[in-house]
């Protein structure tokens, strides 16, 4: 009932030239604010105008749908703007900011009458993000590296080009995977990866330590753990600190983890759930613990990342994943369960994603979900006593014992979980 009324009201004519004229006064109160801190710039009036540029556009659409008069009004105001660019461009000021956002504004009318109303709205809240986005952007691009938008552009060339156009047949009986879903896998974890690297890159750094061992975690926890047990050496006595970030990088791999089973092997989630949940969430509390008995006088130090997003490496991860599906399928085809289980031991002391997504990602009728589910976990475990063995030797032990205590035991019961999954 309140569905209808509200599609009843929305569709009134009324409404939609009343919230015509309200986006656009919003539109000018923004406009106000922006050029309030620069009063030496030209500008095109702010809220009555754009208030009366949207009526405008909603009048002349609206008595003639053929768009002619609407076209003959963004005609002459098309002059204006030409004419106070010129002005502009007399008194040296060159944006054309001013010129764009007068013409959306005009259309307002038009969208409202043809488009739903979370279209308007969307187009409203574009042009206040834009407006507002300058000092974001300027940020952003101070500390951009200037090859990073070039690896982003192969990235997305290889995920929204290549990969819709791979075959999804299965290879063959030794490769149980199609080229798409052996592409898909490194779009998925490349993806994760670089959102992480993204949040600590632009928007939290400098966060702390802890904020370093969380966003780590996300794209490599091998590879933050590595670098916060390196800087526990250059402090005196032990730095709780730093290990309550070295355990929330594990504690976030077993949320990333939970992610991917999610995305790419939904029937998986009943048996891996409750194991990654209940280690994810006590290695977090355990680094939360350590975190706060850290000095607040501590002098933390960061190290800049290495853009996870290369080209190169995806193609490097491909090779592994497709490695590791002729493995599993090899394997498991000659010794059974036990040397799934053991392979899955052995691969935790490398690169544990290639073989997680090759369980995920690769078609293995002859293996039960429990068995799959046991090797994934038996490689989470000993991927965590690699870490465990990271933060005692390229780290100081002595200094990290209680972040070593807790990757040890959260990667033998996860081992052990794994193993009794038959």
């Amino acid at each position: 009932m309140l569905d209808l009324f509200f599609n009843q009201v929305t569709n009134q004519l009324w409404f939609k030239f009343t919230i015509t004229l309200f986006l656009a006064f919003l539109t000018g109160l923004e406009i106000r604010g922006y050029w309030s801190n620069k009063p030496s710039r030209l500008r095109i009036g702010s809220t009555r105008t754009y208030t009366l540029l949207s009526a405008l556009g909603f009048i002349l659409y609206n008595l003639d749908p053929t768009y002619k008069l609407f076209i003959v009004g963004m005609l002459f105001i098309g002059v204006l703007i030409f004419l106070f660019y010129q002005q502009k461009l007399v008194n040296q000021q060159f944006g054309i900011l001013q010129l764009i956002i007068p013409m959306i504004v005009y259309t307002f009318g038009p969208i409202s009458l043809n488009s739903p109303l979370w279209f308007l709205i969307l187009v409203f809240v574009m042009i206040i993000f834009t407006i507002s986005a300058r000092p974001i952007s300027l940020h952003i691009t101070q500390k951009m590296d200037q090859d990073e938008l070039i690896l982003f552009s192969k990235f997305l060339l290889v995920t929204a080009v290549i990969l819709p156009l791979l075959p999804k047949n299965t290879i063959s009986t030794y490769l149980p995977s199609s080229p798409f879903h052996i592409w898909m896998a490194v779009v998925v974890i490349s993806t994760i990866s670089y959102l992480g690297y993204l949040l600590r890159r632009y928007f939290l750094l400098g966060s702390g330590l802890f904020m370093t061992g969380l966003l780590g975690g996300v794209y490599s926890s091998t590879a933050a753990t590595v670098v916060l047990a390196r800087h526990s050496k250059q402090f005196p006595g032990i730095n709780y600190g730093i290990q309550g970030a070295i355990v929330a990088a594990t504690a976030m791999m077993y949320l990333r983890l939970t992610v991917l089973v999610g995305i790419l092997s939904t029937h998986l989630l009943s048996i891996l759930a409750l194991p990654l949940s209940l280690f994810f969430i006590s290695t977090f509390f355990i680094s939360y613990l350590l975190n706060r008995k850290k000095q607040d006088d501590t002098k933390e130090q960061q190290e800049k990342d290495k853009n996870p997003l290369e080209f190169a490496t995806a193609i490097v991860f491909a090779g592994l994943f497709i490695l590791m599906l002729f493995l599993t399928e090899v394997i498991t085809e000659k010794f059974g369960a036990l040397g799934l289980k053991i392979l899955a031991f052995g691969t935790g002391f490398t690169d544990i994603d290639p073989f997680i997504l090759s369980l995920l990602n690769g078609s293995y009728p002859h293996l039960s979900d429990h068995l799959i589910s046991g090797a994934f976990l038996i490689a989470a475990g000993s991927n965590g006593l690699l870490k465990a063995i990271y933060t005692g030797f390229i780290g100081d032990w002595r200094k990290n014992k209680s972040a070593i205590v807790a990757l040890t035991l959260s990667g033998l019961l996860t081992i052990v979980w794994g193993a009794i999954l038959e």
